[in-house]
């Protein structure tokens, strides 16, 4: 039996990339060719009975160098003249940032201040509520959903055509913008090798035990002599409310309600693709938050959120 021929579709690398105009050139870099040829070419008209052609040459060619450098060149994915306005805005931001979202008051007069005062740290994230719905300063809702991984490459060509099949059905089922976002964070075995060396005790032969407290010293060892990587991939779903008559907090709960069922929905389609779906809850939800915003960062799990009381007991022995 003949299997289907693949299914082959050419999928651009950069499809944020604009669309081209003309030589290859898109608008914003037509613009910015354009307005150094026209510096350029003013100042040569208006200096070149004054000045030598030499001194003309050492002004106009490095503006002519530095304008199309701007204009064709990349660094990290952004264009130069994107990564220079986002230097230019972090060269001004302030750096010192603080939680007050109603700002940081102005000092008093008789108080003489060197420097600048603090800026208000302004999250995008409002509030976590406890479904796991993730509140946004911009009157949003969103939802995070964490999926695993499959292997691709390892299917069979009619396993591939489904996968690729159910995915797009997934997709054209889509009512709102979606994001997928893929990370890598840090993994730690030593809980897992801990386990492993536990319920070695209790394995019925010897044999098996053995096996065991090698397989725990594997993983001990490994995770000692290797900084180890773990993948995981985000879901986020997310939708505005719709403004009209009513309280926000009603609104807000319904969309929160409308975007938990979409992400209920996700769950159910990418099942079918063979991969394992979560919703996050409010502890999940404020994990993920905590490692994306602090890469490589110590986040223990259920820490005390700002206004609760922390409390310690220690046990007394006899």
């Amino acid at each position: 039996m003949n299997e289907p021929e693949p299914l082959i579709t050419n999928i651009p690398a950069d499809i944020n990339r604009p669309d081209t105009l003309a030589y290859g050139l898109s608008f914003r870099q037509l613009l910015i060719v354009t307005l150094t040829g026209g510096i350029a070419a003013a100042i040569y008209y208006l200096f070149h009975r004054l000045l030598p052609v030499i001194i003309l040459a050492a002004i106009v060619l490095p503006l002519v160098a530095l304008g199309l450098t701007i204009a064709l060149g990349r660094r990290d994915g952004l264009s130069l003249d994107r990564l220079t306005l986002a230097a230019l805005l972090h060269a001004r931001a302030s750096k010192r940032l603080v939680s007050a979202s109603a700002g940081v008051a102005d000092p008093p007069r008789w108080c003489r201040l060197r420097g600048r005062l603090p800026a208000p740290l302004r999250l995008p994230v409002r509030a976590i509520r406890t479904d796991g719905a993730l509140e946004l300063t911009d009157g949003g809702v969103a939802v995070l959903v964490e999926t695993s991984t499959l292997s691709f490459h390892l299917r069979t060509t009619g396993e591939q055509a489904a996968l690729v099949g159910a995915f797009g059905r997934w997709l054209n089922s889509l009512e709102a913008p979606v994001q997928v976002l893929a990370r890598a964070r840090p993994a730690d075995l030593a809980d897992l090798a801990e386990t492993v060396e536990r319920q070695a005790e209790v394995l019925p032969h010897a044999a098996l035990a053995g096996a065991a407290r090698e397989h725990a010293g594997y993983l001990a060892e490994l995770n000692a002599s290797r900084e180890l990587l773990a993948r995981q991939v985000l879901i986020v779903l997310r939708d505005h409310p719709a403004t009209g008559r009513g309280r926000r907090a009603v609104r807000r709960d319904a969309c929160a309600a409308v975007v938990l069922r979409r992400a209920a929905e996700a769950e159910r389609s990418l099942a079918a693709l063979g991969v394992a779906t979560r919703v996050l809850d409010a502890d999940a939800a404020s994990q993920a938050l905590a490692e994306c915003l602090d890469p490589g960062g110590r986040h223990p799990y259920g820490q005390a959120l700002p206004d609760e009381l922390i409390t310690s007991t220690t046990g007394s022995t006899s």
